[in-house]
């Protein structure tokens, strides 16, 4: 809801006693604009809406009923992320309905790897010029990304601000809250040597590691945005604004039926820095890059970026974006019920004794 104050400057000339009075729209904020945006989202904020949900658009706060008689133990778990520079490739290609999809992504995600189921989310949108079309178009990509993600979008905010942001541009974050029982917690600490590590496919980038690809891409190789690549079967905007995969679906139903015992989210640091963070000391995840289908998008930037192998796993998902460790016994029937469910998984490597945290084997 845009609650922007109208403010009043007056000014007594000595001469005609002349009054001279300026209003917000003088200062570069249109609350028209605002109130028209809150009208075009209205519909879809409500598509969003599952049983918990008290309030409505417009409020001071968003309400979510916690069903507590689920829980022995409720605990809430919240995560919280944005876009990064992924939001320039909106700005380039001037397309802004996918981008919230991604936001919403980055959040959930993570919060799955808590073992939680996500609840609500909340998302914060700051621009130079509030254009209502704009605006409605990033939240129905964060609408989209609830329902995806199987949670509801209670409240947000969006904030015009004039001369802080360029007119086309705009910053985008959100947070999500979900919850978990207390004795289900997940956090690494059951992992032991032997267990097997699976990989669900990620669609593409995701939202990591813009900032090289934005070099490589429109600096070194100076292509421009509608740039058709030949083996993408599309042009580089549309390969680089590919939404960032939503997990709840297969990892929520995983995580009911089977005893994961850790869950790592393939985001920015790549397989480097997000994998031990899953791993107890004295234990390390071997994994074997060579059964990874690589996409096309991240071979071609290697090779027009000359980026070493182990650089492109530090920074990129190179193809996986979670990562699941499962205890042996059960990793024959948690295939099944990843086929049965029509996932694509990959049977990455297994836990060792170790203290390198993850050790990728490039055979």
């Amino acid at each position: 809801m845009h609650r922007m104050p109208k403010w009043r400057l007056s000014h007594q000339q000595v001469k005609g006693e002349r009054e001279l009075s300026l209003n917000y729209k003088d200062a570069g904020v249109d609350k028209e604009a605002g109130y028209k945006q809150v009208q075009l989202i209205k519909g879809m904020i409500k598509k969003t809406h599952t049983p918990g949900v008290l309030s409505d658009i417009g409020g001071f706060a968003g309400l979510f009923q916690l069903d507590t008689k689920s829980y022995k133990e409720p605990v809430l778990v919240s995560g919280t992320d944005g876009v990064g520079t992924k939001l320039k490739i909106a700005f380039m290609t001037d397309r802004h309905q996918t981008i919230g999809e991604d936001c919403v992504a980055m959040c959930v995600n993570d919060i799955l790897c808590q073992g939680a189921k996500p609840l609500f989310f909340l998302d914060y949108i700051a621009t130079g010029k509030l254009v209502p079309e704009k605006m409605a178009s990033i939240v129905e990509g964060v609408a989209n990304g609830c329902i995806k993600a199987e949670c509801a979008l209670i409240g947000g905010e969006t904030a015009e601000m004039p001369d802080f942001y360029g007119d086309d541009e705009y910053d985008l974050a959100g947070f999500a809250v979900g919850v978990v029982d207390k004795e289900k917690i997940i956090d690494g600490t059951s992992i032991e040597e032997g267990d097997y590590i699976v990989g669900l496919p990620s669609s593409g980038i995701h939202s990591n590691g813009y900032s090289l690809v934005r070099k490589i891409v429109f600096e070194k190789m100076e292509m421009d945005v509608d740039h058709y690549i030949e083996e993408l079967g599309k042009t580089i905007g549309e390969e680089l604004l590919t939404p960032t995969r939503i997990y709840t679906n297969p990892i929520y139903k995983l995580i009911q039926k089977f005893n994961i015992k850790g869950l790592s989210h393939i985001t920015g640091g790549g397989f480097y820095e997000n994998i031990p963070r899953m791993v107890p000391k004295g234990l390390t995840a071997h994994i074997v890059t060579s059964r990874i289908n690589i996409p096309v998008i991240f071979k071609l930037l290697q090779e027009w970026g000359n980026i070493e192998l182990d650089e492109m796993y530090n920074t990129f998902n190179m193809g996986i974006g979670m990562i699941v460790v499962v205890d042996r016994s059960e990793f024959n029937s948690l295939a099944d019920y990843l086929e049965e469910l029509n996932e694509e998984y990959i049977v990455l490597g297994e836990i060792k004794k170790g203290d390198e945290g993850v050790v990728l084997w490039h055979q």
